[in-house]
């Protein structure tokens, strides 16, 4: 999936989520890439992109347990949400479902999973993805 052949923009990131990819975009001057797609590099100011497809796991580098939720949200509370370090080194934000609260460690491997939004609030009703334990 190509700059040219997808517009660069969070539609279409939610658009792959929906087909059960995650993607970022790479900027192709620096390499870096940045999950969710921007506009700008933050590294070189670069405004050229491409799509490219991310792992399904990686390692739990941080977490906290949520328990005063926004309203879509607050069926769920208490949850974790955290940051993972994908196998290519892109960090991404997350919650992490399928495990109790107490099992959940700093270091942990987890896979990546979608799921169709279920919430009927006014808020955007788009796909999203989680993490379990791999």
């Amino acid at each position: 999936m190509s700059a040219q052949s997808s517009s660069f923009t969070i539609e279409q990131f939610y658009k792959a989520i929906s087909q059960k990819k995650l993607i970022g975009g790479k900027c192709r001057k620096c390499g870096k890439i940045h999950m969710p797609p921007r506009p700008l590099c933050d590294s070189c100011l670069s405004k050229e992109f491409d799509w490219v497809e991310l792992p399904k796991t990686g390692k739990l580098l941080t977490y906290t347990v949520i328990h005063v939720a926004p309203t879509q949200f607050q069926t769920m509370a208490p949850y974790a949400v955290g940051i993972v370090q994908l196998e290519n080194g892109v960090k991404i934000p997350g919650m992490i479902k399928e495990t109790p609260l107490d099992k959940i460690k700093v270091g942990m491997p987890l896979t990546l999973e979608f799921e169709e939004c279920q919430q009927t609030q006014q808020w955007p009703q788009w796909p999203r993805y989680h993490f379990k334990p791999a």
